[in-house]
């Protein structure tokens, strides 16, 4: 008995182990118009297989292109598109740089930090005490999610002065959001939202 994991690999295992066969004959044949004749027929096996393909822009080009991937890039024909160049498909892509910022405090994230540097830049007024206000609620239900199940609100005025380098302050009357409703909302949602994964009734 013969295993798939003794066969040859397959290059694009979509396109099945008879393909790439039919492929590998193709580059033995000596006469070039047999050989192109071999390989348009492959094509439009190809495109048999797959038709969805023919729903996307380019797609006869895209089976040459395939068929010249799974031939490794050894058939040599008279393809109606420019031969793929190997390096396109053997090349490895950019290095995609890591962001490197500094968050002070990873409960309250960038996103918060981004907010406080925007109300920053806004003229005093009632919009910008409303603002102010929502940021410190908010920085006080993230301190609840992630850390523990009570703060002092004095901290969260602190952080919330050491974050924007004093720069912002809320107003005199201001009065936070209880810990207790911030809680139970809380509460609520991690039983909306359920159990992540359910498992099978056995039977």
């Amino acid at each position: 008995m013969e295993y798939n994991s003794q066969r040859e690999r397959l290059v694009i295992p979509e396109y099945g182990r008879h393909i790439q066969k039919m492929v590998t004959h193709a580059c033995s044949v000596e006469d070039r118009e047999e050989r192109n004749k071999i390989a348009n027929a492959i094509v439009s096996i190809m495109g048999q297989m797959h038709p969805q393909v023919k729903d996307v822009d380019e797609y006869a080009e895209k089976l040459w292109t395939h068929l010249f991937i799974i031939s490794e890039f050894k058939l040599d024909v008279d393809s109606p598109y420019p031969k793929p160049a190997s390096d396109q498909f053997t090349s490895k892509p950019n290095r995609v740089p890591y962001p490197n910022q500094k968050i002070r405090y990873k409960h309250y994230g960038k996103v918060l930090e981004m907010m406080i540097n925007e109300a920053i830049q806004l003229d005093p007024g009632d919009p910008k005490d409303y603002l102010v206000g929502k940021i410190a609620n908010l920085m006080k239900k993230a301190y609840l999610s992630w850390n523990r199940d009570t703060v002092n609100d004095q901290l969260i005025i602190d952080q919330l002065a050491e974050l924007s380098n004093n720069q912002l302050k809320l107003k005199e009357d201001f009065v936070f959001d209880e810990t207790s409703e911030i809680l139970s909302r809380n509460n609520n949602k991690k039983k909306r939202k359920g159990p992540k994964h359910k498992g099978r009734k056995r039977y």
